[in-house]
């Protein structure tokens, strides 16, 4: 057994550890299933909604709204951080705003979005968009300014347009950063697709849950939780994975590659 394998095998049991500690609180201090529900109950309850196919058809609908969301606010994102990187005029007049802007609460503003919107679709993919906006933004500026002078000025020295200078340097010296953006950008999007699904929705999961607390369905909730835990970690992982195939020359990544390999036991 490599040292990969037996790295998974520790994870899994921490969990199972985790778990058997949760199921032994709940019944020795005899705590009551509304306050906090056995894990058995929960993953009782997440069977029960597989089975009966509810969770998968909120599950499709929640996903949808996030990686929709996902895509139209990094595309802003990425336009808004680039023409805010690249001059200072148009950053001294539009970054305020934008700043301005973020600082609202989502939460307050989605009822208005819904208002605007209805409560299908779109302003579910509205709502996670601006959730996701701003930290990519940041990031994009933060990377395309990155570059070193003496650079810009070795390509200037040798007649590069700035389009040359953008797109051969600015932007590989900044997909480090923009990645690490899009790593907290899609996490952030499914929470503004839950919160939207929360305050005003016909579909998703945070109807789910909002329908379940009216029950005082606890270990359902827990497991619709669980569900969202879940694919919160596989859509991160995804964007984890294509930045490992998209900048695998970035020193951290060939540090993170090192130590994989070492982990497997193979030739550093």
């Amino acid at each position: 057994m490599n040292a990969g394998i037996g790295y998974f095998f520790l994870r899994l049991l921490l969990i199972a550890a985790l778990l058997a500690l949760w199921q032994e609180a709940v019944r020795l201090f005899q705590i009551p299933a509304y306050i906090l529900p056995s894990p058995s109950s929960v993953f009782e309850a997440l069977w029960r909604g597989l089975r009966s196919g509810v969770y998968i058809e909120h599950l499709i609908v929640t996903l949808e709204e996030t990686l929709l969301g996902f895509g139209l606010g990094c595309a802003l994102a990425f336009l808004f951080g680039t023409v805010v990187a690249l001059s200072r005029t148009i950053e001294y007049f539009l970054y305020p705003l934008i700043v301005m802007f973020q600082a609202m609460p989502k939460v307050a503003l989605v009822p208005l979005i819904v208002v605007w919107f209805g409560l299908g679709l779109e302003s579910k993919i509205i709502s996670a968009a601006l959730v996701a906006f701003f930290p990519l933004m940041v990031n994009t500026i933060l990377g395309l300014r990155s570059a070193e002078e003496d650079r810009i000025d070795l390509m200037r020295s040798l007649a590069a347009s700035p389009w040359q200078i953008f797109w051969m340097l600015r932007l590989p010296n900044a997909l480090p950063y923009i990645f690490a953006g899009l790593e907290i950008a899609m996490i952030f999007a499914l929470i503004g697709a839950i919160v939207a699904e929360l305050i005003n929705s016909e579909k998703g999961l945070g109807m789910v849950i909002q329908s379940l607390s009216f029950t005082m369905d606890v270990a359902g909730q827990f497991s619709v939780l669980l569900i969202l835990a879940v694919l919160g970690l596989i859509l991160n992982g995804a964007v984890v994975a294509i930045r490992r195939r998209v900048i695998f020359w970035d020193p951290t990544q060939l540090q993170e590659t090192a130590k994989a390999t070492a982990r497997k036991g193979g030739p550093l």
